[in-house]
């Protein structure tokens, strides 16, 4: 196995573009990374289960075709090269014909994760001016009030009695076209990904992600997960957020290897029956998720461990006790790693190279990125010292955002990017991660700001103020909490908290909307009255602490 610093010391950006890509800087398709160049050596790219119990097989030849009858009809509405076209579909072979037969036109494709609600998606839309939404009949009422010049419904069973009258069916339009499409040649600068994160303030933030960035994904597919061609590969995340999009389509496509999608709701039976059905060798996906493996181990047959050969964590640190487990009684090393939406992955622990690896700590960064631990001054730290963690883009050649919107550099200081986490330069040069620095809310692998939340308790008449923390759960890592101030008229009672849990989870997101509310006669504030979460988070940490001491 390659040392982590012969990996660094052979990185070579120029040879990398040349071995691993099929285009260059100047002319460059990801429908042609991720489909085209593997058409003709008959493999499979995807395996679907749906959640009918029904499942299909597809390769790169049939999703050529199928994204070359979807291009064309895009290219028939007018659309092209720049405009987003969004998905908001559930784990299914129409998403990933969706995808790329967007990436095909030179167009920006859009994710739209299935429990957003109307408000979350017309963020999202106007923000980055979609001309078209790809939906299914289920998820279709959700866009009754947004305004978007067109919606494609994939239609069950070829009806056209689902969605609404004026909507073209998926299938229908394929039937209708021609599979010859030509793709539209792009630059390294192009994007190719329209992406969307929370913050703390104002609404979610735009993350536009140039082709660079495949570059990027492979990298760390490659290092930090150490996918083979041997592998049966299955990344648990949803496609509708960061993680799933990049390194569960995007990444492993581009090495021309298989994908699993299946399109149940997560639980823990529903993934034990796809890891023994295709006996998963490498998995991804986020600490909730095995944590809840952890919860449930009884069910795991001592035969997985006959091919489960590696598993990699994203999201947030794993507890000792998930690594203990799966090595012990799995016999397989799961490892952290830690990126962003605006970084893809930077730092892992890497499965195909060889390093010191700390239990509860994020590891080293991915060859083709130097991380810096700065303090309040911008400076880099020694070893064992905190601070917020930054990526020196002067040093990471496969660094590739430009700003949120494309232009705001807010997050950028010199030639440091900062991510806003607070982490410790560990003595063996890794980063061992402590917390945010703001107050996004993990929660199940999620994040969630809380301006989304509290904003959309403001529209409830009973609200007059609002503010939403993270609330310390074993099992979550965070719960939505939210504390509301009501206006006079209106008692506090066990039925309007019901409402406006109602509200929030129909109107932003299932995973969004508080698990707790608290009434209170004020906020904490400051003198320039803005409202103090951290004093609310602080009181929810204090109280976790000492239920654990009682305990």
């Amino acid at each position: 196995m390659k040392t982590l610093e012969q990996a660094y010391l052979d990185f070579d950006f120029e040879k990398l573009m040349t071995v691993q890509l099929a285009g260059s800087a100047q002319r460059m398709n990801a429908y042609v990374e991720c489909c085209q160049r593997y058409v003709g050596q008959q493999k499979t790219a995807l395996i679907w289960e749906g959640k009918h119990g029904e499942s299909a097989e597809w390769t790169f030849e049939q999703l050529d075709e199928a994204s070359g009858k979807l291009a064309n009809y895009f290219k028939s509405l007018g659309l092209k090269k720049g405009d987003c076209i969004a998905g908001l579909l559930p784990r299914t072979p129409e998403l990933l014909i969706t995808v790329l037969a967007t990436w095909r036109i030179g167009a920006i494709y859009q994710p739209l994760f299935t429990a957003f609600e109307s408000k979350a998606i017309e963020h999202r839309i106007d923000t980055a001016q979609t001309q078209l939404i790809v939906t299914n009949a289920e998820q279709r009422p959700k866009l009754n009030s947004v305004k978007v010049p067109h919606i494609l419904t994939v239609q069950p069973h070829l009806s056209t009695d689902e969605g609404s009258p004026s909507d073209a069916g998926f299938w229908q339009v394929l039937a209708s076209q021609s599979a010859v499409c030509e793709p539209e040649m792009l630059s390294f600068d192009d994007n190719f990904l329209m992406m969307f994160t929370s913050g703390t303030t104002g609404l979610a933030k735009s993350v536009p992600v140039p082709l660079k960035a495949v570059l990027a994904f492979k990298g760390y597919m490659t290092h930090a997960v150490d996918l083979r061609d041997e592998d049966s590969f299955w990344n648990l995340a949803d496609p509708g957020w960061a993680y799933g999009l990049y390194y569960g389509i995007t990444g492993p496509l581009s090495l021309g290897h298989s994908i699993i999608m299946d399109e149940r709701a997560f639980s823990v039976d529903n993934a034990l029956q796809i890891i023994q059905k295709y006996k998963v060798s490498n998995l991804t996906g986020s600490p909730t998720a095995f944590r809840m493996f952890f919860g449930f181990k009884e069910k795991f047959d001592p035969s997985i461990k006959n091919h489960l050969r590696v598993v990699s964590s994203a999201g947030e640190p794993l507890t000792p006790e998930v690594i203990h487990w799966f090595n012990h009684d799995l016999n397989v090393n799961i490892y952290d790693q830690y990126g962003q939406t605006e970084l893809g992955m930077v730092i892992a622990n890497h499965h195909a190279l060889d390093h010191y690896k700390k239990v509860g700590s994020a590891g080293y960064a991915i060859p083709g990125h130097r991380f810096a631990v700065l303090n309040k001054e911008h400076q880099e730290v020694e070893a064992g010292s905190i601070g917020t963690l930054a990526i020196d883009c002067s040093q990471s050649p496969l660094f590739w955002f430009n700003g949120y919107g494309g232009n705001n550099r807010k997050s950028f200081v010199g030639h440091y990017y900062l991510t806003g986490d607070t982490v410790c330069l560990n003595e063996q040069m890794g980063i061992d991660f402590i917390g945010r620095a703001d107050d996004v809310i993990t929660t199940s692998g999620y994040r969630v700001g809380p301006f989304d939340v509290e904003s959309t308790l403001l529209e409830c008449a009973e609200v007059l103020e609002s503010a939403v923390v993270g609330k310390p759960d074993p099992e979550r890592t965070e719960l939505v909490k939210a504390f509301v101030v009501l206006k006079a008229q209106y008692p506090a009672t066990p039925e309007l908290m019901q409402k406006l849990q109602d509200y929030v989870r129909s109107r932003l997101s299932k995973h969004a909307y508080p698990k707790e509310i608290e009434f209170v006669a004020n906020l904490p504030k400051t003198s320039s009255g803005k409202i103090q979460r951290n004093l609310l988070k602080q009181q929810e940490i204090a109280k976790a602490e000492n239920l654990h001491k009682v305990g």
